[in-house]
Protein backbone atom coordinates (compact mmCIF):
# COMPACT_ATOMS: atom_id res chain seq x y z
CA UNK A 1 0.00 0.00 0.00
CA UNK A 2 0.81 3.24 -0.95
CA UNK A 3 1.93 6.29 1.86
CA UNK A 4 0.59 8.66 -0.64
CA UNK A 5 -3.20 7.12 -1.42
CA UNK A 6 -4.36 10.17 -3.04
CA UNK A 7 -1.90 11.07 -5.41
CA UNK A 8 -0.30 7.84 -5.40
CA UNK A 9 -1.71 6.52 -8.65
CA UNK A 10 -1.58 9.64 -10.68
CA UNK A 11 0.18 9.71 -13.82
CA UNK A 12 3.57 11.81 -14.62
CA UNK A 13 2.60 12.98 -17.72
CA UNK A 14 -0.25 14.37 -16.06
CA UNK A 15 -3.04 13.08 -17.69
CA UNK A 16 -6.45 11.79 -16.21
CA UNK A 17 -6.75 7.74 -14.95
CA UNK A 18 -9.57 6.54 -17.52
CA UNK A 19 -11.86 3.80 -15.78
CA UNK A 20 -9.57 0.96 -16.70
CA UNK A 21 -6.45 2.22 -15.46
CA UNK A 22 -8.23 3.29 -11.91
CA UNK A 23 -9.76 -0.42 -11.76
CA UNK A 24 -6.16 -1.73 -12.45
CA UNK A 25 -4.89 0.47 -9.86
CA UNK A 26 -7.38 -0.97 -7.44
CA UNK A 27 -9.81 1.95 -7.75
CA UNK A 28 -14.02 1.27 -6.98
CA UNK A 29 -12.77 -2.12 -4.81
CA UNK A 30 -13.66 -0.20 -1.63
CA UNK A 31 -16.66 0.61 -3.20
CA UNK A 32 -17.79 -2.98 -4.15
CA UNK A 33 -16.43 -4.42 -0.47
CA UNK A 34 -18.57 -1.50 0.63
CA UNK A 35 -21.90 -2.36 -0.83
CA UNK A 36 -21.39 -6.06 -0.22
CA UNK A 37 -20.87 -6.20 3.50
CA UNK A 38 -21.27 -2.58 4.94
CA UNK A 39 -24.23 -1.30 6.14
CA UNK A 40 -24.47 2.65 5.72
CA UNK A 41 -24.18 3.07 9.51
CA UNK A 42 -20.74 0.96 9.35
CA UNK A 43 -19.25 3.02 6.79
CA UNK A 44 -20.07 6.39 9.01
CA UNK A 45 -18.38 4.69 11.66
CA UNK A 46 -15.48 3.68 10.20
CA UNK A 47 -14.77 7.10 8.51
CA UNK A 48 -15.68 8.61 12.39
CA UNK A 49 -13.16 5.99 13.61
CA UNK A 50 -10.81 6.94 11.36
CA UNK A 51 -10.24 10.81 12.42
CA UNK A 52 -10.92 11.85 9.19
CA UNK A 53 -11.58 15.80 9.28
CA UNK A 54 -12.96 18.21 6.47
CA UNK A 55 -10.35 19.15 4.24
CA UNK A 56 -12.05 22.40 2.92
CA UNK A 57 -10.77 24.35 6.02
CA UNK A 58 -12.90 24.22 9.45
CA UNK A 59 -11.94 20.67 9.87
CA UNK A 60 -14.89 19.29 11.29
CA UNK A 61 -14.50 15.46 12.20
CA UNK A 62 -16.40 13.95 8.38
CA UNK A 63 -18.21 11.02 10.06
CA UNK A 64 -19.96 13.18 13.32
CA UNK A 65 -21.17 15.45 10.39
CA UNK A 66 -22.78 12.52 8.93
CA UNK A 67 -23.87 11.58 12.03
CA UNK A 68 -26.32 14.19 12.27
CA UNK A 69 -28.23 13.09 8.97
CA UNK A 70 -31.99 11.54 9.87
CA UNK A 71 -31.47 7.53 8.81
CA UNK A 72 -33.35 4.83 8.16
CA UNK A 73 -37.06 4.12 7.30
CA UNK A 74 -38.73 7.62 8.79
CA UNK A 75 -35.93 9.63 7.28
CA UNK A 76 -36.96 12.11 4.82
CA UNK A 77 -36.33 11.83 1.01
CA UNK A 78 -34.55 12.46 -1.42
CA UNK A 79 -31.43 13.17 0.48
CA UNK A 80 -28.53 15.12 -0.72
CA UNK A 81 -24.65 14.81 -1.16
CA UNK A 82 -23.31 17.71 -2.53
CA UNK A 83 -19.19 17.93 -3.05
CA UNK A 84 -17.69 21.63 -2.68
CA UNK A 85 -15.68 22.04 -5.68
CA UNK A 86 -15.82 25.53 -5.84
CA UNK A 87 -12.12 26.21 -4.93
CA UNK A 88 -11.82 30.18 -4.48
CA UNK A 89 -9.71 30.84 -1.64
CA UNK A 90 -6.65 32.72 -2.72
CA UNK A 91 -3.18 30.85 -3.09
CA UNK A 92 -5.43 27.20 -3.10
CA UNK A 93 -5.15 24.93 -5.56
CA UNK A 94 -5.41 21.51 -4.38
CA UNK A 95 -8.52 20.33 -5.25
CA UNK A 96 -7.89 20.97 -8.83
CA UNK A 97 -5.07 18.95 -8.82
CA UNK A 98 -7.02 15.68 -7.68
CA UNK A 99 -10.10 16.27 -9.74
CA UNK A 100 -7.67 16.71 -13.20
CA UNK A 101 -5.86 14.12 -12.72
CA UNK A 102 -7.23 11.35 -10.59
CA UNK A 103 -11.05 11.74 -10.92
CA UNK A 104 -12.35 8.41 -10.41
CA UNK A 105 -11.15 8.41 -6.80
CA UNK A 106 -13.67 11.55 -6.27
CA UNK A 107 -16.61 9.81 -7.88
CA UNK A 108 -16.22 6.76 -5.87
CA UNK A 109 -15.49 9.41 -2.86
CA UNK A 110 -18.98 10.83 -3.97
CA UNK A 111 -20.39 7.29 -4.11
CA UNK A 112 -19.35 5.64 -0.90
CA UNK A 113 -19.83 8.90 1.26
CA UNK A 114 -23.36 8.94 -0.52
CA UNK A 115 -24.35 5.79 0.53
CA UNK A 116 -22.99 6.14 3.66
CA UNK A 117 -25.52 8.69 4.60
CA UNK A 118 -28.05 6.71 2.64
CA UNK A 119 -28.63 10.19 -0.37
CA UNK A 120 -29.77 9.52 -3.55
CA UNK A 121 -28.68 12.14 -5.11
CA UNK A 122 -24.92 13.94 -5.32
CA UNK A 123 -23.75 16.72 -6.62
CA UNK A 124 -20.19 18.19 -7.45
CA UNK A 125 -20.17 21.85 -7.53
CA UNK A 126 -17.48 22.79 -9.31
CA UNK A 127 -15.82 26.76 -9.87
CA UNK A 128 -16.64 27.76 -13.33
CA UNK A 129 -12.78 28.49 -14.39
CA UNK A 130 -12.18 24.64 -13.86
CA UNK A 131 -12.26 24.07 -17.35
CA UNK A 132 -10.21 21.24 -17.52
CA UNK A 133 -11.76 19.59 -14.11
CA UNK A 134 -15.16 19.92 -15.68
CA UNK A 135 -14.15 18.31 -19.26
CA UNK A 136 -12.33 14.99 -16.98
CA UNK A 137 -14.84 14.72 -14.11
CA UNK A 138 -17.78 14.33 -17.28
CA UNK A 139 -16.06 11.75 -18.93
CA UNK A 140 -15.36 9.76 -15.82
CA UNK A 141 -19.12 10.20 -14.71
CA UNK A 142 -20.48 9.04 -17.93
CA UNK A 143 -17.53 5.98 -17.79
CA UNK A 144 -18.95 5.10 -13.84
CA UNK A 145 -22.61 5.24 -15.49
CA UNK A 146 -21.97 3.21 -18.25
CA UNK A 147 -20.34 0.78 -16.04
CA UNK A 148 -22.96 0.43 -13.19
CA UNK A 149 -20.97 2.11 -10.57
CA UNK A 150 -23.39 5.18 -10.92
CA UNK A 151 -27.04 5.21 -11.71
CA UNK A 152 -30.36 2.50 -10.47
CA UNK A 153 -29.20 -0.56 -8.59
CA UNK A 154 -25.43 0.18 -8.49
CA UNK A 155 -23.80 -3.38 -8.87
CA UNK A 156 -26.62 -5.21 -8.24
CA UNK A 157 -26.87 -3.91 -4.28
CA UNK A 158 -30.01 -2.32 -3.97
CA UNK A 159 -28.65 1.17 -3.74
CA UNK A 160 -29.00 4.05 -6.36
CA UNK A 161 -27.19 7.21 -7.13
CA UNK A 162 -27.91 10.14 -9.07
CA UNK A 163 -24.74 12.10 -9.52
CA UNK A 164 -24.93 15.67 -11.56
CA UNK A 165 -21.83 18.13 -12.59
CA UNK A 166 -22.84 21.26 -11.58
CA UNK A 167 -21.33 24.65 -12.83
CA UNK A 168 -21.21 27.46 -10.53
CA UNK A 169 -21.52 31.24 -10.92
CA UNK A 170 -18.15 32.12 -9.52
CA UNK A 171 -18.55 33.86 -6.53
CA UNK A 172 -16.55 33.13 -2.86
CA UNK A 173 -19.39 33.51 -1.15
CA UNK A 174 -20.36 29.69 -2.75
CA UNK A 175 -17.94 28.19 -0.47
CA UNK A 176 -19.74 28.75 2.53
CA UNK A 177 -22.02 25.33 2.68
CA UNK A 178 -25.24 27.09 2.92
CA UNK A 179 -24.38 29.78 0.34
CA UNK A 180 -23.75 27.12 -1.78
CA UNK A 181 -27.21 25.21 -1.05
CA UNK A 182 -28.48 28.84 -2.17
CA UNK A 183 -26.38 29.21 -5.41
CA UNK A 184 -27.63 25.52 -6.89
CA UNK A 185 -31.31 26.33 -5.95
CA UNK A 186 -30.76 29.09 -7.99
CA UNK A 187 -30.64 31.91 -5.57
CA UNK A 188 -27.68 34.15 -4.53
CA UNK A 189 -25.52 32.83 -2.52
CA UNK A 190 -26.28 34.24 1.13
CA UNK A 191 -25.42 32.40 4.32
CA UNK A 192 -28.42 30.82 6.03
CA UNK A 193 -29.13 31.49 9.45
CA UNK A 194 -28.49 27.94 11.39
CA UNK A 195 -29.92 26.42 13.28
CA UNK A 196 -31.58 24.64 11.06
CA UNK A 197 -28.66 23.25 10.34
CA UNK A 198 -28.20 20.96 6.48
CA UNK A 199 -28.02 17.79 7.41
CA UNK A 200 -31.13 18.21 8.68
CA UNK A 201 -32.84 21.03 6.67
CA UNK A 202 -30.54 21.82 3.18
CA UNK A 203 -30.92 22.01 -0.08
CA UNK A 204 -34.47 21.98 -0.95
CA UNK A 205 -35.52 22.00 2.46
CA UNK A 206 -34.23 18.05 2.58
CA UNK A 207 -31.39 17.01 4.44
CA UNK A 208 -27.80 17.59 2.89
CA UNK A 209 -24.15 16.46 3.50
CA UNK A 210 -22.08 19.11 2.26
CA UNK A 211 -17.95 18.22 1.79
CA UNK A 212 -14.99 19.16 0.41
CA UNK A 213 -13.02 17.73 -2.77
CA UNK A 214 -10.23 16.36 -0.59
CA UNK A 215 -12.21 15.72 2.19
CA UNK A 216 -14.33 12.92 -0.26
CA UNK A 217 -11.31 11.64 -1.67
CA UNK A 218 -10.14 10.03 1.05
CA UNK A 219 -13.26 8.24 1.56
CA UNK A 220 -12.50 4.89 -0.50
CA UNK A 221 -8.79 4.58 1.21
CA UNK A 222 -10.78 4.60 4.80
CA UNK A 223 -13.13 2.44 3.69
CA UNK A 224 -10.49 0.26 1.62
CA UNK A 225 -7.65 0.43 4.16
CA UNK A 226 -9.65 0.43 7.13
CA UNK A 227 -9.64 3.16 9.87
CA UNK A 228 -6.79 1.67 11.90
CA UNK A 229 -4.49 1.85 8.90
CA UNK A 230 -5.70 5.60 7.65
CA UNK A 231 -5.25 6.42 10.98
CA UNK A 232 -1.48 5.64 11.08
CA UNK A 233 -0.47 7.18 7.92
CA UNK A 234 -0.51 10.19 10.11
CA UNK A 235 2.01 12.13 12.19
CA UNK A 236 -0.54 12.80 14.78
CA UNK A 237 -3.42 11.48 16.23
CA UNK A 238 -5.62 13.20 13.76
CA UNK A 239 -6.00 10.48 10.76
CA UNK A 240 -4.02 10.59 7.27
CA UNK A 241 -2.12 12.28 4.74
CA UNK A 242 -2.95 15.73 3.80
CA UNK A 243 -2.29 17.57 0.04
CA UNK A 244 -0.24 20.55 1.41
CA UNK A 245 0.89 23.47 -0.24
CA UNK A 246 3.07 26.43 -1.17
CA UNK A 247 3.03 29.69 -3.19
CA UNK A 248 5.01 32.67 -3.12
CA UNK A 249 8.81 33.17 -3.53
CA UNK A 250 10.49 29.52 -2.76
CA UNK A 251 12.34 27.73 -5.20
CA UNK A 252 9.65 24.91 -5.85
CA UNK A 253 6.46 26.04 -5.43
CA UNK A 254 3.78 22.96 -5.47
CA UNK A 255 1.65 20.81 -3.98
CA UNK A 256 3.21 17.40 -2.16
CA UNK A 257 1.04 14.90 0.13
CA UNK A 258 2.56 14.38 3.29
CA UNK A 259 1.33 12.65 6.64
CA UNK A 260 -0.71 14.79 8.41
CA UNK A 261 0.91 16.56 10.65
CA UNK A 262 4.54 17.05 8.82
CA UNK A 263 6.21 20.52 10.31
CA UNK A 264 6.07 23.67 8.13
CA UNK A 265 9.82 23.91 8.50
CA UNK A 266 9.89 20.26 6.27
CA UNK A 267 7.38 21.63 3.58
CA UNK A 268 9.26 24.98 3.00
CA UNK A 269 12.69 23.70 3.03
CA UNK A 270 12.50 20.12 2.00
CA UNK A 271 9.86 19.93 -0.27
CA UNK A 272 9.25 23.84 -1.11
CA UNK A 273 13.36 23.79 -1.36
CA UNK A 274 13.80 27.31 0.81
CA UNK A 275 13.27 30.32 -0.27
CA UNK A 276 14.70 31.66 -3.71
CA UNK A 277 18.00 33.10 -3.87
CA UNK A 278 18.36 37.02 -2.73
CA UNK A 279 15.15 36.99 -0.68
CA UNK A 280 14.37 35.72 3.12
CA UNK A 281 11.45 34.65 4.65
CA UNK A 282 9.31 36.76 6.62
CA UNK A 283 6.14 34.86 7.58
CA UNK A 284 3.27 33.03 5.84
CA UNK A 285 -0.25 32.17 6.17
CA UNK A 286 -0.43 28.53 6.56
CA UNK A 287 -4.03 27.56 5.11
CA UNK A 288 -4.89 29.94 2.39
CA UNK A 289 -5.67 33.40 2.75
CA UNK A 290 -7.94 33.48 5.74
CA UNK A 291 -5.60 32.21 7.97
CA UNK A 292 -3.50 34.29 10.83
CA UNK A 293 0.15 34.51 9.90
CA UNK A 294 2.73 32.62 11.31
CA UNK A 295 6.67 33.81 11.68
CA UNK A 296 10.07 32.36 12.06
CA UNK A 297 8.86 31.39 15.71
CA UNK A 298 6.18 28.54 14.44
CA UNK A 299 8.39 27.04 11.93
CA UNK A 300 9.11 23.71 13.50
CA UNK A 301 5.38 23.65 14.50
CA UNK A 302 3.35 20.59 12.78
CA UNK A 303 0.78 21.24 10.11
CA UNK A 304 -2.69 19.61 11.44
CA UNK A 305 -5.56 21.28 12.87
CA UNK A 306 -5.18 21.01 16.61
CA UNK A 307 -1.11 22.45 16.73
CA UNK A 308 -1.86 25.76 14.85
CA UNK A 309 -4.99 26.71 16.39
CA UNK A 310 -2.17 26.46 19.89
CA UNK A 311 -0.33 29.05 17.68
CA UNK A 312 -3.02 31.30 17.38
CA UNK A 313 -3.35 29.92 13.45
CA UNK A 314 -5.25 27.47 11.65
CA UNK A 315 -4.39 24.63 9.29
CA UNK A 316 -7.35 26.02 7.00
CA UNK A 317 -6.81 24.47 3.46
CA UNK A 318 -3.24 23.53 4.07
CA UNK A 319 -1.76 25.60 1.07
CA UNK A 320 0.76 28.01 2.79
CA UNK A 321 1.44 31.63 1.22
CA UNK A 322 4.90 32.72 1.61
CA UNK A 323 5.86 36.08 2.80
CA UNK A 324 9.64 37.10 1.70
CA UNK A 325 11.18 40.68 3.06
CA UNK A 326 11.10 41.69 -0.72
CA UNK A 327 7.36 42.35 -0.69
CA UNK A 328 5.41 44.66 1.61
CA UNK A 329 3.59 43.32 3.96
CA UNK A 330 0.78 45.60 3.84
CA UNK A 331 0.29 45.59 0.16
CA UNK A 332 -0.27 41.75 0.81
CA UNK A 333 -2.58 42.01 3.13
CA UNK A 334 -4.23 44.70 1.05
CA UNK A 335 -4.64 42.28 -1.84
CA UNK A 336 -6.18 40.39 -0.05
CA UNK A 337 -9.21 42.43 1.98
CA UNK A 338 -9.89 43.96 -1.65
CA UNK A 339 -10.38 40.48 -2.34
CA UNK A 340 -12.90 39.42 0.31
CA UNK A 341 -14.30 42.74 -0.23
CA UNK A 342 -15.48 42.26 -3.18
CA UNK A 343 -16.52 38.81 -2.53
CA UNK A 344 -18.92 40.19 0.48
CA UNK A 345 -22.70 38.83 -0.54
CA UNK A 346 -23.66 41.95 1.24
CA UNK A 347 -25.70 40.56 3.08
CA UNK A 348 -24.75 41.92 6.68
CA UNK A 349 -23.47 44.80 7.78
CA UNK A 350 -19.75 44.31 9.62
CA UNK A 351 -19.00 42.33 6.39
CA UNK A 352 -20.02 44.29 3.45
CA UNK A 353 -19.31 48.07 5.31
CA UNK A 354 -16.58 46.88 7.56
CA UNK A 355 -14.39 45.39 4.90
CA UNK A 356 -14.59 47.88 2.26
CA UNK A 357 -13.52 50.41 4.98
CA UNK A 358 -10.81 48.26 5.44
CA UNK A 359 -9.28 48.28 2.35
CA UNK A 360 -9.77 51.96 1.80
CA UNK A 361 -7.49 52.13 5.09
CA UNK A 362 -5.31 50.24 3.93
CA UNK A 363 -4.78 51.34 0.37
CA UNK A 364 -4.39 55.04 2.39
CA UNK A 365 -1.25 53.38 4.00
CA UNK A 366 -0.15 52.14 0.61
CA UNK A 367 -0.74 55.76 -1.18
CA UNK A 368 1.06 57.81 1.80
CA UNK A 369 -2.12 59.21 3.07
CA UNK A 370 -1.83 56.56 6.44
CA UNK A 371 -1.98 57.72 9.87
CA UNK A 372 -0.81 56.31 13.27
CA UNK A 373 -4.46 56.44 14.32
CA UNK A 374 -5.53 54.19 11.47
CA UNK A 375 -3.80 51.57 13.38
CA UNK A 376 -6.29 51.34 15.96
CA UNK A 377 -9.73 51.75 13.58
CA UNK A 378 -7.89 48.56 11.91
CA UNK A 379 -7.13 47.03 14.72
CA UNK A 380 -11.13 47.74 15.92
CA UNK A 381 -12.46 46.37 12.60
CA UNK A 382 -10.63 43.19 13.12
CA UNK A 383 -12.02 42.79 16.48
CA UNK A 384 -15.49 43.90 15.34
CA UNK A 385 -15.29 41.33 12.29
CA UNK A 386 -15.10 37.73 14.84
CA UNK A 387 -16.57 35.01 14.89
CA UNK A 388 -20.39 35.63 16.47
CA UNK A 389 -20.91 39.20 14.91
CA UNK A 390 -21.28 37.87 11.68
CA UNK A 391 -23.98 35.58 9.31
CA UNK A 392 -20.73 33.42 8.01
CA UNK A 393 -17.17 32.80 8.17
CA UNK A 394 -16.07 35.33 5.33
CA UNK A 395 -15.71 38.60 6.83
CA UNK A 396 -13.98 36.69 10.23
CA UNK A 397 -11.83 34.72 7.64
CA UNK A 398 -10.80 38.03 6.34
CA UNK A 399 -10.08 39.44 9.78
CA UNK A 400 -7.37 37.09 10.29
CA UNK A 401 -4.59 38.49 8.15
CA UNK A 402 -5.65 41.95 9.11
CA UNK A 403 -5.23 41.48 12.82
CA UNK A 404 -2.50 39.16 12.95
CA UNK A 405 -0.36 41.49 10.53
CA UNK A 406 -0.67 44.08 12.88
CA UNK A 407 0.88 41.97 15.51
CA UNK A 408 3.71 40.73 13.41
CA UNK A 409 4.39 43.58 11.09
CA UNK A 410 3.10 47.17 13.15
CA UNK A 411 6.72 48.61 12.33
CA UNK A 412 5.85 47.76 8.38
CA UNK A 413 2.78 49.96 9.12
CA UNK A 414 4.56 52.32 11.14
CA UNK A 415 6.77 52.92 8.48
CA UNK A 416 4.10 53.89 5.94
CA UNK A 417 3.01 56.50 8.19
CA UNK A 418 6.45 57.86 8.74
CA UNK A 419 7.47 58.43 4.76
CA UNK A 420 4.28 59.25 3.10
CA UNK A 421 4.63 55.93 0.74
CA UNK A 422 4.99 52.53 0.68
CA UNK A 423 9.02 51.74 1.28
CA UNK A 424 8.64 48.80 -1.01
CA UNK A 425 8.13 50.68 -3.90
Amino acid sequence: MTDRPLTGRMREDGAALDLRAYERAGGYAALRDALRRLAPAEVQKRVKDSGLRGRGGAGFPTGQKWSFVPMGADAPHPKYLVVNADEMEPGTFKDRLLMERDPHQLVEGVILSAYAIEADVAYIFLRWAYKLSEARLARAIAEAYDAGYLGRQILGSGYSLELRLHISGGRYMAGEETGLINALEGRRANPRSKPPYPAVVGLWGRPTVVNNVETICNVPHVIGRGAEAYRKLSATGEGGTKLYGASGRVKRPGLWELPLGTTIREILEEHAGGMRDGVRFRGLLPGGASTDFLVDEHLDAPMDFESLQKHGSRMGTGTMIVLDDRTCPVGMIRNLEEFFAQESCGWCTPCWAGLHWVADILRDFEEGRGEMADLDTLAAHARLLAPGNTYCALAPGAAEPLQSGLRHFRDDFERHVREHRCPWR
